[in-house]
């Protein structure tokens, strides 16, 4: 339709008293689209938490799988979003191969959320492919991580856990790439920012504490402070660019070999939605670059 039949059109419904139906947020069309995601193959506890669940979807094929762990964000918050919003994005992996074992955890707002437990969620639900893998034909040594905004940070700091002392450095499992899409990779400098971008402060909530509070707490939190992860990082930019841009810096100087992808016109939401131009974009960038050699 011509931008002139466009404003015509706008024009008789406002005359006719007709108030035009609002466009869709890019949030409300994400979340519907992962509500359309094909129901998952199991779903496993990885605690006695009724949060500490996790979806496994296995492709179609014998197997053995590659696994990506695909972690939602949400701001930390319990709130905002599930693992049922990301859905979309596990099952456009597992299109591409990939067993995907999308998980919940605790968050702000939740009983044991925050630090560590959070954290402690995370690791846990990584940890737990160790034992399921060989019932479902999983391959260990080609595990990713995929983590979208608080989601990123978190995969980021799963990846960053052999570099961390005990308890968090008892992996069960060696991740050999993160795709973080659009996401912070240190907390502290995210203070005062995340009132403006998560609606309210939710650093502080999360680490218990400001950074002057709680300077060790927030070094063990944040995947910036032990680079190099020793890992392929694959980092989707889009608003988030003045956080992602000086951990890119970070990463390479370290030595760790970093893809990046910045899709044109990037929102925070499309880029995690398969169905658009950008979201499909995203997937092929990490069916492609997370794991050399498969197709």
């Amino acid at each position: 339709m011509s931008r002139w039949l466009k404003l015509s059109a706008a024009a008789l419904l406002a005359g006719w008293g007709i108030a035009a139906t609002p466009a869709p947020s890019p949030e409300t069309i994400y979340k519907a689209f992962g509500a359309k995601a094909s129901k998952p193959f199991a779903t496993i506890s990885y605690g006695a938490d009724p949060l500490q669940v996790a979806d496994l979807r296995i492709p179609s094929g014998r197997g053995p799988f590659p696994v990506a762990i695909v972690i939602h964000g949400g701001c930390w918050r319990n709130d905002y979003d599930t693992r049922a919003g990301i859905a979309g994005v596990a099952d456009a992996l597992g299109k591409r191969g990939f067993a995907t074992w999308n998980i919940e955890y605790r968050r702000i707002g939740d009983p044991g959320g925050g630090w560590p437990g959070t954290f402690q969620d995370v690791a846990a639900a990584e940890d737990k492919l160790a034992e399921i893998a060989e019932r479902y034909k999983l391959v260990l040594s080609r595990v990713i991580l995929v983590g979208h905004s608080a989601g990123a940070h978190l995969a980021m700091w799963a990846a960053s856990r052999s570099r961390l002392p005990a308890p968090w450095n008892a992996v069960k499992v060696r991740p050999v790439a993160v795709a973080a899409i659009d996401g912070p990779a240190a907390l502290a400098p995210f203070v005062g920012i995340d009132a403006q971008v998560c609606g309210q402060p939710v650093i502080a909530s999360l680490m218990g504490g400001l950074p002057a509070d709680k300077p060790a707490a927030y070094a063990l939190a944040s995947p910036a402070e032990h680079l190099p992860l020793g890992l392929r990082q694959l980092l989707v930019i889009g608003e988030f660019r003045p956080f992602m841009q000086p951990y890119v810096a970070g990463a390479k100087a370290a030595g760790d070999p970093v893809a990046e992808l910045a899709p044109p016109n990037a929102n925070h939401f499309d880029i995690v939605t398969p169905s658009t131009a950008n979201g499909a974009a995203v997937i092929d960038f990490i069916a492609r670059e997370a794991i050399p050699g498969k197709r």
